[in-house]
């Protein structure tokens, strides 16, 4: 198995590609850690994670408080004694909105909950990946950061925000054999597009629309993005760092 005996944090892993990757994760023999708000649908993802004959445990965290943060890393490393892989996948998708609506507060909320998140699990964590050294980084991006949609600029900036900050990360940790890279889903098919689905419009609607902009002619699920963080987590990719993978069906 590609993961033996290895420990990873994922945030945002309650549902969607967050538990797409600790299912994915727990198949490969990975133990789990799953920080998130959300208790019940964290359940039913260590449920599917024991359905696999791996274990996990899940911490409420806001990922957005440090204090919190701190403390969910001291419970993975008084359950499981390190950490070997972060995830940061949690994040929100704010509504459609021109910038001139977009309040100082609304924009606090996507910078904190999808750029301040990363920096403060990476510090949190960082300290005992340089003490083994050895760890596996991936920060989850968007195809959005590279390619934004009108009405979303405080999205593409967190998005885009997260691109850079993993560069600077990978070039800080690489002589210690911590590798970083970003992920940039695309389209895919999870609850985080909730809030841009046009009233009137089904999701299936919605995402019939979406595939016809993606060269593969179909949206993204969760399983696609957990295979590509599967890659880099595990040491099929120990000579790659600082570098972005589009899971995207060729959109861009």
């Amino acid at each position: 198995m590609l993961l033996s005996n290895r420990v990873a944090v994922i945030t945002g892993g309650a549902r969607g590609i967050g538990r797409a990757i600790a299912v994915k994760f727990a198949r490969e023999g990975a133990v789990t850690v799953i920080a998130d708000i959300r208790a019940e649908e964290a359940t039913l993802t260590l449920q599917q994670v024991s359905e696999v004959k791996s274990s996990g445990i899940f911490v409420h965290c806001d990922v957005s408080n440090s204090a919190q943060v701190q403390k969910m890393v001291n419970q993975a490393i008084a359950a499981y004694g390190k950490i070997d892989i972060l995830v940061n996948n949690a994040a929100i998708s704010p509504p459609e909105n021109s910038l001139a609506n977009i309040t100082e507060e609304e924009w606090d909320k996507v910078l904190s909950i999808n750029l301040k998140s990363v920096f403060l699990c990476c510090k949190a964590v960082l300290p005992y990946m340089e003490k083994q050294r050895y760890g596996k980084i991936i920060n989850v991006s968007s195809v959005g950061a590279v390619s934004p949609a009108p009405f979303m600029a405080d999205y593409a900036a967190a998005k885009s925000g997260v691109i850079a900050f993993s560069r600077s990360l990978a070039l800080q940790t690489a002589p210690l054999n911590i590798c970083v890279n970003a992920l940039l889903p695309g389209i895919t098919r999870t609850e985080l597009h909730d809030s841009v689905i046009p009233k009137g419009m089904t999701k299936d609607e919605h995402f019939s629309r979406a595939a016809k902009m993606v060269p593969m002619k179909r949206v993204g699920e969760p399983e696609d993005v957990a295979g590509a963080a599967l890659f880099l987590a595990s040491e099929l990719s120990n000579y790659i760092t600082g570098d972005r993978i589009l899971v995207s069906g060729g959109f861009q």
